[in-house]
């Protein structure tokens, strides 16, 4: 049986000579494993449709719960993502993410929205990667179910926190001075404008999301908070998040002003 959808391709894997296996996010809400014979073949018209992080018509064959990828036309290339390593390495643990919340073949119909919203951002509207990652962690994790209690302090109660910290495991806030009812729990300090900006990336509409700004002192709070608390809450690493990390050490490191030589007196 042949079907036209829509998908992005979140794996790709080289077999046999010419042959890849990718696994797919299609618009109909299924996380499919598709087999695109000769795509490594020189020519082939499947060859710009089975790369990583390529969205495109695809026209599959289905036989015993085997996929084929029998045409392809790409709708999005995400070129300028594809040409720098350290979005790519970005986009990747995206993709990875919504492979583990895809399980099963059935996914959540927002979330392939909710990936080529992050990769546009990242790519066209040249948005700031370290405002595009938490904000992409915690609007999935919100909409997976796993969003955190933020209105008030789970202790006493005030609203906002004082010096607010976010719970790992139990996610919710409190103030730095309350005590933590969870033994030997572990929490991220935020701060007034990191904690707003929690706020409203769990209650916007997704068009919404990277409508904000954030100083840089609150924008590398709430990312240490939400990527911390994705660990925590999945209870897993994830290989291309610490290689995205490696290359973004490296970058920032790189870009930092290097220290001065002092001259000798006269």
């Amino acid at each position: 049986m042949r079907f036209v959808t829509k998908g992005i391709v979140l794996r790709e894997t080289d077999i046999k000579e010419t042959d890849k296996l990718l696994t797919v996010l299609l618009q109909t809400g299924e996380k499919r494993t598709v087999l695109a014979r000769r795509a490594r073949s020189k020519g082939s018209r499947l060859a710009a449709s089975a790369q990583l992080l390529v969205f495109s018509d695809m026209t599959l064959f289905e036989y015993r719960d085997y996929f084929t990828l029998d045409e392809a036309s790409t709708i999005e290339q995400f070129y300028g993502i594809r040409s720098d390593l350290e979005k790519l390495a970005l986009g990747c643990y995206f993709a990875e993410l919504c492979e583990l919340f895809a399980e099963g073949d059935c996914a959540p119909p927002w979330l392939l929205s909710l990936l080529l919203n992050a990769l546009f951002a990242l790519d066209k509207l040249k948005k700031d990667p370290n405002l595009i990652k938490p904000a992409f962690e915690m609007k999935l994790m919100s909409l997976a179910g796993f969003a955190p209690l933020l209105d008030e302090c789970c202790v006493c109660g005030k609203s906002p926190p004082e010096q607010p910290r976010l719970s790992l495991r139990e996610g919710t806030v409190r103030c730095a001075n309350c005590p933590s009812g969870e033994e030997g729990g572990i929490s991220m300090p935020l701060c007034e404008g990191s904690l707003a900006a929690l706020r409203h990336i769990q209650s916007c509409d997704p068009k919404q999301l990277y409508s904000f700004r954030l100083s840089e002192p609150a924008l590398r709070l709430m990312g240490n908070a939400s990527e911390a608390f994705v660990l925590a809450q999945l209870e897993r690493g994830f290989k291309t998040l610490d290689y995205y990390k490696l290359l973004h050490t490296s970058a920032s490191y790189q870009a930092s002003p290097k220290p001065q030589g002092i001259s000798p007196g006269g």
